[in-house]
């Protein structure tokens, strides 16, 4: 029997950068009312408040969510209000390495974009996060500019070679996120079994991008059971199964 289900966010609960849409919040409280949910993510805090938590209520069993930004390097949970657990976040010496690092790798990969919409780097503490197009570009914009993950992933290999000391990973539909060694989905799933006490053997995890470099990988790497979806629609007929499973 399953205890908890994890969730990656861009891709997988929602279009990148967008909000739940009202399906998806629907399925999310059925599958609150039979088990509990985590919901992993390369976004900061208040990309989940945005994306998330504004299509929730409170009678949606919310102490059985529990939500982990920038790649499990904070952890919140739910007790009348948000709480923030923890928090991993970089010393001044890494942050200026990392951010020095990619802008070299970009000027070397050739991919800088014409036309950008907002900030192109993204500090969020605990991860730094490189969106090639802009933190608010169109999500058209962003589906057309790398749907094979090439262009991120000769940037990944620029930095994996600069960098080789933190763990870069591509995410959502334009970024690549920057942790510190070792900090990645998988350190998320560790933390929820530890704090939770919830073996890694009694969650699965659903997520987008599940092939070696992306985000989602390290979470199946770590043993968790890992279902892949394509986009929102392919999990809520996943959730659907849970629910009708568990239920």
């Amino acid at each position: 029997m399953k205890k908890l289900i994890v969730f990656d966010l861009d891709g997988t609960l929602a279009e990148s950068k967008s909000a739940i849409d009202d399906q998806m919040a629907g399925r999310l409280r059925d599958l609150l009312g039979v088990v509990a949910v985590a919901v992993i993510s390369g976004g900061d805090w208040p990309q989940f408040e945005k994306q998330v938590l504004s299509h929730l209520q409170q009678g949606d069993r919310l102490d059985r969510l529990y939500l982990l930004p920038t790649c499990g390097t904070k952890f919140f949970r739910y007790n009348g209000t948000w709480n923030k657990i923890y928090s991993d976040v970089f010393t001044d010496d890494q942050r200026e390495k990392i951010l020095h690092s990619l802008d070299k790798a970009l000027g070397l990969s050739g991919f800088k974009a014409g036309k950008i919409w907002g900030k192109l780097i993204e500090d969020r503490g605990s991860q730094i996060t490189f969106s090639a197009l802009g933190q608010e570009a169109p999500l058209e914009e962003k589906k057309n500019w790398d749907p094979e993950f090439a262009k991120r992933k000769k940037i990944k290999e620029i930095l994996d070679t600069i960098i080789p000391e933190f763990s870069v990973r591509l995410g959502g539909a334009t970024s690549i996120d920057v942790t510190k060694p070792g900090v990645d989905k998988a350190y998320g799933i560790r933390k929820l079994q530890d704090i939770l006490g919830i073996a890694i053997a009694e969650m699965i995890f659903i997520g987008d991008a599940l092939f070696p470099g992306g985000n989602d990988y390290p979470a199946e790497k770590a043993g968790v059971v890992s279902i892949r979806v394509r986009n929102p629609d392919e999990t809520k007929q996943v959730i659907e199964t849970i629910v009708a499973c568990l239920g």
